[in-house]
This record gives C-alpha cells, sequence and structure tokens, in this order.
C-alpha cells in the first residue's frame, strides 16, 4: 500500500507475502514515476523484514527518486484496520551496498538540481565570435558523376550538376546536360551542353565527335563537319570560339561558334 501522508508518503508491506507486495510497489512506482519523484518516505512492515528485503526496497526507492533513511515502523497487527496504527519505531542498519545506493541516489539529484539551476550558460568572447566569422569555409565536394552505360536513343535525355560519363552512343535526337565534363565511351551524335551553370573550362569528349549541337557555357557552335571516323577527339573553349582537337593531332578548328 502506498498512501499520502503529512510532509511525504507511507509505504506499508503487510497481509501478503513480501516479494508480491514487492512486485506490487515496482510497478506502482514506474507508473507513477514523476508523481513520486522528489518525495520523503516512511515505511511499515507486519513482521520484522530480512536486511536483503530492506536492501530491495532502498534501491526501489532510490531508483524512483524518493528519499528514505532506512528507518521502518512494524505494525502491530495484519488486519487492514489496524494498518496505520504505528507501534514503536526503531532504526536499523542497512547493509553497505544499500547505504552506498542510498548515497548515490541523493547525491545524483543534488548534482542534476543545482546542474539545472546553474543552466548551460557560457560567455563567448567578442574575439572568439571574430575568428568564428573569419574561419574559412570547408572546401566544397567535389562534383559527383553519373554513369551511363547503354545507348542514348532519340527523346531520351541525361542531366547532372556534376559530370556525365556515358559508354555507348548518344543517338541523334538524345540530349546530355552537364555542370561538369561530358565524357562518351562512343559515337556523340546528339546534342551536348557542358558547363551549363556557366563553368568555361569544362570539355567534351567522345570517341566520334558528331554532335548535332555542341554547347560549353553560353557558347554554342553550328555547322559542326563529321569526319566519319572513330577518332577520340575534346571539344573546349578557346576565346569565344569552340575548338576540337584530335588525339595526337595540332588543335584545329572544326566549327563555327556563337555566343548565346
Amino acid at each position: 500500500m502506498i498512501r499520502g501522508k503529512a510532509g511525504g508518503l507511507e509505504i506499508v508491506f503487510s497481509g501478503r507475502p513480501f516479494a508480491d507486495a514487492y512486485e506490487e510497489l515496482l510497478t506502482r512506482l514506474r507508473e507513477g514515476a514523476s508523481f513520486y519523484r522528489g518525495t520523503q518516505a516512511t515505511v511499515s512492515f507486519d513482521r520484522t523484514p530480512s536486511a536483503d528485503d530492506l536492501q530491495r526496497v532502498a534501491i526501489a526507492l532510490g531508483g524512483a527518486g524518493i528519499a528514505w533513511d532506512g528507518a521502518y515502523a512494524l505494525e502491530e497487527a495484519t488486519s487492514p484496520a489496524a494498518l496505520g496504527r504505528p507501534s514503536a519505531e526503531r532504526s536499523v542498519q542497512l547493509s553497505d551496498a544499500a547505504k552506498s545506493l542510498v548515497a548515490d541516489f541523493a547525491g545524483a539529484r543534488s548534482d542534476l538540481k543545482q546542474r539545472r539551476h546553474r543552466g548551460p550558460r557560457r560567455k563567448i568572447e567578442a574575439a572568439s565570435l571574430v575568428a568564428l566569422a573569419e574561419r574559412p569555409a570547408p572546401p566544397s565536394a567535389e562534383p559527383n558523376v553519373l554513369y551511363h552505360r547503354g545507348t542514348l536513343r532519340g527523346g531520351q535525355s541525361l542531366a547532372n550538376v556534376g559530370h556525365v560519363v556515358i559508354v555507348g552512343d548518344v543517338n541523334p535526337g538524345a540530349e546530355l546536360v552537364a555542370g561538369g565534363d561530358i565524357l562518351v565511351f562512343g559515337a556523340l551524335r546528339g546534342v551536348a551542353h557542358a558547363g551549363a551553370q556557366g563553368d568555361r573550362s569544362a570539355r567534351v569528349y567522345a570517341l566520334a565527335l558528331e554532335p548535332t549541337q555542341l554547347r560549353i557555357a553560353t557558347t554554342i557552335a553550328a555547322g559542326m563537319e563529321r569526319t566519319g571516323l572513330l577518332v577520340p577527339e575534346e571539344a573546349f573553349l578557346d576565346g569565344d570560339r569552340i575548338t576540337i582537337v584530335a588525339a595526337g593531332d595540332i588543335p584545329h578548328v572544326r566549327s563555327r561558334a556563337e555566343n548565346l
């Protein structure tokens, strides 16, 4: 039985085996954890408890945040009518383990109360704020790569904020858009736009560079001639013109470029 009384709680073990009453006590303490925490308690038994029983009670009450000094009262009778009529009280000595637990719980509650009162406050000097403001930003991550394996047919399109890599052909009517470079391990015969976010250093690579339209940043190439040869080539911006370089050859202009 757990009942309120002046100054705290009264916990009574009476009329049933201690093990059963103890289990009920644990259940009630769990159900009303917030209600019981921080209260004081007195404990009564209908028969003299063993040292082990007292230690278990101390652990249960300490874990629930209930203060108990270890003293208890023996009830004069076990009937419900007799409950609450205190007999002579006597103090008992808890085991060293029980005393340690009671002290630990009390100390933890006191420390928590003090830390809550103080709060996690910390003064930051003006110099520290300036140092934080002047701290360089972390380096940006390298552009990611969109990898596609297979032929890109007419009407299909791929776009990526980083690089685009195609292992296969890009047929007429297909479109590639990349914030970085475009690499095609095959024939590029569709539309390709590298450096779509304004990167003039972006390049387009292909084993057969024969696009219907080629763009790098804001420059667009028109009048592309087709060689019909599988010769690895790369296209890049040279001033305001798109220049195509054949692998192992001297750079040469294969297309006319116009600013958009």
